[in-house]
């Protein structure tokens, strides 16, 4: 299991992110963006299918802020996604928590997300490819309070992932000649 980690304001983070990404991203490839936007520390996820559609971003997006994938509904959507898109390659994005130190930290893995496992839930595995964002602290008795976490912090942070996603699909394309722009949903 391969995993990259950056802090979201490092210089050149979304480079790191995008040369990493860039191996998992083509035509075949969607993404799954996990949260909700009821609470600032879980719209990281949702933050990011929003601006990947604002940019007009050519692949598969689910999971945005007017249209969120969460606890509630995961097992739906992803039932739908899976049957519409057979033998596509997930990228899922989710934010969670993580040592005090390592929070704004970007980690990027071949493997799936565990949503809702910071937590304490219980919920199917998303993608072969994982985003993780860590929002806040794991140490705090009030998980994912929005007297804790900054949206400054999620908006950045979401900037840096967009940024990462658009460029490796840049360098996909580019490296592949790709003249056409894959339908998305």
């Amino acid at each position: 299991m391969n995993k990259i980690r950056t802090l979201y304001n490092a210089p050149m983070s979304y480079f790191k992110i995008s040369n990493f990404l860039q191996k998992y991203i083509n035509d075949n490839t969607i993404i799954v963006c996990i949260g909700t936007d009821r609470c600032i520390g879980d719209c990281l996820g949702p933050m990011v299918g929003t601006m990947l559609k604002e940019k007009f971003f050519p692949l598969n997006v689910y999971g945005t802020i007017s249209d969120p994938i969460h606890a509630l509904n995961l097992d739906k959507k992803l039932s739908e996604i899976k049957s519409k898109h057979i033998a596509s390659t997930i990228i899922g994005i989710d934010a969670c928590l993580g040592d005090s130190e390592n929070i704004g930290e970007i980690q990027i893995r071949d493997y799936a997300i565990h949503p809702g496992k910071g937590v304490g839930k219980s919920l199917p595995d998303v993608g072969e490819v994982s985003i993780i964002g860590i929002v806040d602290s794991c140490e705090s008795n009030e998980l994912f309070t929005n007297r804790n976490i900054r949206l400054n912090l999620i908006f950045q942070m979401s900037k840096t992932i967009t940024q990462a996603i658009l460029h490796s699909y840049y360098l996909y394309a580019n490296f592949n000649n790709v003249t056409s722009i894959p339908k998305h949903n």
